[in-house]
């Protein structure tokens, strides 16, 4: 049996090698025939040589999505079996001959594992990791996944169209949506975790990715219509930053216990989704934190909204 595996990157030399290596233990282990596709977005520093000098097929792509990436190195794969990863993921040595075993046991269509942060990372990055966590279930059937790894059969993608070109972030959401209403039964592994390497080590790095994250709320919103789940966060952003405004006039004129219990009330929605979140792990101090990164969140998503209704996106080159 043959996977390929595509893999997008910019500026990740340090990262690739060891997302490469994995996936070869992985593929030894299982017994498969592996191929590695890295499909670079005109890195400059020495990932593409990485790459190559483990085996792996480099496209030079610069200035292209992150959707389209994984849409050409698909196209130069010839896997029955596709696999996406980020470039700086580390799969366990069982990540295949598991989620092939899934797969035979007629469990689902589309897979990823659970991906937990390292514990180099500082406290904010390792909290925000761990809030998708699956929690206790060992699996579980969700209506979309995330893609620093993913495995499907090469059918699905060619069934929805791979991914989206034209949206700069969210593409995966959009991309494991089609493929849940095409059919796919998607589903999540806890255990055992992939490593997320690229962490972000400061918070100027948070608060940058965050706010790219989110830059693509209105394309997600025209291209899959006005859902709930796609609705959710741009209304309680929205909403947040109307509650902190109102809070705000009324401290100015002079209705300070209006203008507090305003703060209070605008923070109640990301106290829920901290909650939300958290409960299962019976840790107060990581729903203390989440709230706090939550509300930071909402903020980021409104302004992102906003600027996006402007064109005014941040943009960033994609890197995988």
């Amino acid at each position: 049996m043959k996977v390929s595996v595509v893999v997008p990157m910019f500026n990740e030399a340090r990262h690739i090698g060891r997302t490469l290596q994995s996936v070869r233990k992985a593929a030894e282990a299982a017994g498969f025939d592996c191929e590695l596709i890295v499909a670079d977005n005109g890195s400059s520093d020495d990932g593409p040589q990485i790459a190559r000098s483990l085996g792996a097929q480099v496209l030079s792509l610069p200035g292209l999505t992150i959707g389209a990436l994984r849409n050409h190195g698909t196209r130069a794969s010839s896997g029955e079996w596709l696999a996406f990863l980020d470039a700086d993921i580390e799969v366990p040595e069982h990540w295949l001959d598991m989620l092939m075993a899934l797969h035979v046991q007629g469990h689902g269509d589309v897979f990823a594992l659970d991906c937990d942060t390292p514990r180099q990372a500082p406290w904010f990055a390792r909290a925000w990791q761990r809030r998708a966590l699956s929690g206790t279930q060992a699996e579980h059937r969700v209506q979309w996944l995330p893609t620093p790894n993913l495995l499907m059969q090469r059918r699905w993608f060619d069934q929805v169209g791979g991914f989206s070109e034209t949206l700069r972030t969210g593409e995966d959401k959009d991309f494991t949506l089609r493929l849940s209403q095409a059919g796919a039964r998607l589903l999540a592994v806890r255990s055992p975790v992939a490593w997320h390497w690229g962490f972000e080590g400061s918070w100027r790095e948070w608060l940058g990715k965050e706010l790219w994250r989110q830059s693509s709320q209105l394309q997600l919103l025209r291209s899959n219509g006005a859902s709930l789940r796609l609705l959710r966060l741009p209304m309680l952003s929205v909403a947040a930053w109307l509650l902190d405004i109102f809070a705000v006039s009324a401290i100015l004129d002079d209705a300070e216990p209006l203008g507090v219990f305003l703060l209070f009330v605008s923070s109640l929605p990301a106290l829920a989704l901290s909650l939300r979140q958290s409960l299962r792990h019976r840790d107060p101090l990581f729903t203390l934190q989440l709230w706090g990164l939550h509300w930071i969140r909402l903020h980021l998503a409104g302004a992102a909204f906003i600027f996006s209704l402007f064109n005014w996106n941040a943009r960033r080159p994609a890197r995988g």
